[in-house]
């Protein structure tokens, strides 16, 4: 039996309080906020921080430092970039 126009939109509107609550609050309110996936403050945060411990490492000549820089960038770089598959460009397969 297919559902009603309203049993999808509560559930429409469940999912979408599970999945962002903050983004759902906003919208509820009629102000609605950037969704989860275009907030990427945090990783812009960690690649500064990525990068202050890779020219810290570098200029401290301690190559555990070095290597955690490295890896932070690495990390940081991939949340800051976005989707591939809205770009047109092709992910890594099996996504």
């Amino acid at each position: 039996m297919p559902q009603s126009g309203d049993e999808r939109l509560v559930d429409l509107e469940a999912r979408l309080e599970r999945e962002d609550p903050r983004f759902a609050r906003a919208l509820r309110s009629g102000r609605p906020a950037r969704p989860r996936e275009y907030r990427r403050t945090g990783a812009w945060w960690g690649l500064a921080l990525g990068v202050a411990a890779l020219g810290s490492g570098i200029a401290l000549a301690q190559g555990l430092l070095i290597a955690a820089g490295l890896v932070v960038v690495g990390m940081s770089a991939q949340l800051v970039d976005p989707d591939p598959s809205r770009l047109g460009r092709q992910g890594p397969k099996g996504r």
